[in-house]
């Protein structure tokens, strides 16, 4: 079992930078891939990005360059850098947890996920 618990999330006028980090419960987080979705309103949960426990990532296109994830193992953490950050960002941000080193990006492939976090970007 593990259990996920985001926080970081808030109001930010775009252009500008927010840090989310997910703390994990479980012996065996080293162990899991993990990864963070988002959800906007009337759409369905997307993918952002993943990371592995030897560190390989992937980021969604939608992302890359502005977003980075990133893990610490020895603290059960991961975390996601949000820096450039644009109204169409705005959505509800989602930790998930699935044994394995693959970097999945379906959402079904996610065993475990977290409460979620609000992170709202004002024009």
């Amino acid at each position: 079992q593990v259990q996920l618990v985001e926080s970081g999330g808030g109001l930010v006028q775009a252009g500008g930078s927010l840090r989310l980090s997910c703390a994990a419960s479980g012996r065996t987080f080293n162990k899991h891939t993990m990864g963070w979705f988002r959800q906007a309103p009337g759409k369905e949960r997307e993918f952002v990005a993943v990371i592995n426990w030897s560190g390989d990532n992937t980021h969604a296109d939608s992302v890359k360059g502005r977003f980075t994830i990133s893990r610490d193992n020895a603290k059960n953490t991961v975390n996601l850098q949000m820096n450039s950050l644009k109204p169409e960002d705005t959505a509800v941000y989602y930790c998930a947890a699935r044994g394995g080193y693959l970097l999945l990006t379906s959402k079904s492939l996610y065993d475990y996920w977290g409460q979620g976090t609000q992170v709202t970007v004002s024009s």
